[in-house]
C-alpha cells in the first residue's frame, strides 16, 4: 500500500540535485570556476553557459545552505504528485527562467546604469518550482493538488518578497547580491508553465455523487429509515396473471 501511494523515484531526483549541487560547490571552491565563470552574465555571449552550470554554483556555505532544503523539498513535491509531467516542468523551468534571467539587463533601480552582474545559485529553480507547484493546484482545483499548494505557501510564502529588489523595503550599506532578476523570472515561468500544464497529468476525478442529477436510494438515509420502519408499505402486492386465450376456449366454442 505505502509503495503504491509513495514514489521512491522523487527522494532519489531531489537527493541528486543536491549532490550535483554541492560537488559543483566543492569544485567552486577548488578553483575550477574562477571569477563569473559559471555563472549568468546578462545580455553577455559568454554568460549562456551559465544557463546550464549556475544552479551549481553558490557564493558561500549560508548560500547553498539556504538553497539546498527547498530544493530537496520541492523537487520531492513536484515528482511525488506530478510524476507524468514532473521532468518536462523542471527541466523546461530551469532553462526558460535561466535563458530569461539572461534576457534581462542588469539596471541599477535608482540610478538607472547598467553593471555588470554574474548570477549564480538554485534560486531560479527554487522560485520555479515553488510557483508552479502552487498555482497548478489552483489552477487544476484539485483538493490532494491544492492541500501540496497550501503546504508550499505556508512554508514558502515569504518567497513572494524576492521578486523584487531587496532595496525597495530595506535601507541597505552597499548593493544587494540577491538576483531579484532569478526570482522574479522563476516566478513568472512557473505560473505560466502551471497554467499550460493544467490539463496534463492527473485528471481531477469527480465521482459520481458530485454530479448534480444524481440520485441513489441507498444514499438516501430517511428514505431507508422509513423502508425499515414500515416495511409492510413494501410488502410484494398481488399481480393479475397475463391471460391466456386457451383458458377462454370452451367459453368461445360455447358461443
Amino acid at each position: 500500500m505505502f509503495k503504491d501511494t509513495f514514489n521512491f523515484k522523487a527522494i532519489i531526483y531531489a537527493a541528486m540535485m543536491v549532490a550535483a549541487m554541492w560537488v559543483g560547490f566543492f569544485l567552486q571552491h577548488l578553483g575550477w570556476f574562477e571569477g563569473c565563470s559559471g555563472a549568468i552574465i546578462p545580455l553577455n555571449p559568454s554568460g549562456l553557459k551559465g544557463i546550464f552550470f549556475s544552479p551549481f554554483l553558490h557564493g558561500s556555505l549560508e548560500h547553498i545552505f539556504g538553497n539546498t532544503v527547498p530544493i530537496f523539498v520541492l523537487i520531492f513535491l513536484l515528482f511525488q504528485f506530478y510524476p507524468f509531467i514532473a521532468k518536462k516542468v523542471f527541466f523546461l523551468g530551469w532553462l526558460v527562467s535561466a535563458f530569461l534571467v539572461w534576457l534581462l539587463p542588469p539596471v541599477d533601480i535608482f540610478t538607472g546604469e547598467i553593471n555588470q552582474v554574474c548570477i549564480i545559485g538554485a534560486s531560479g529553480i527554487v522560485y520555479t518550482l515553488a510557483f508552479f507547484i502552487f498555482f497548478s493546484g489552483v489552477f487544476r482545483w484539485n483538493m490532494k493538488l491544492l492541500t501540496v499548494s497550501l503546504i508550499v505557501a505556508l512554508y514558502y510564502g515569504s518567497l513572494i518578497w524576492g521578486v523584487v529588489p531587496e532595496e525597495l523595503f530595506s535601507h541597505l550599506p552597499e548593493r544587494s547580491k540577491i538576483s531579484w532578476q532569478s526570482h522574479l523570472s522563476g516566478a513568472v515561468v512557473g505560473i505560466i508553465i502551471a497554467f499550460a500544464f493544467r490539463k496534463n497529468g492527473e485528471k481531477n476525478m469527480r465521482y459520481i455523487w458530485e454530479f448534480p442529477n444524481y440520485y441513489s436510494e441507498k444514499d438516501d438515509k430517511l428514505w431507508q429509515e422509513y423502508k425499515e420502519n414500515h416495511p409492510d408499505d413494501f410488502l410484494e402486492l398481488p399481480y393479475r396473471k397475463n391471460e391466456d386465450l386457451w383458458d377462454h376456449l370452451e367459453e368461445i366454442r360455447k358461443k
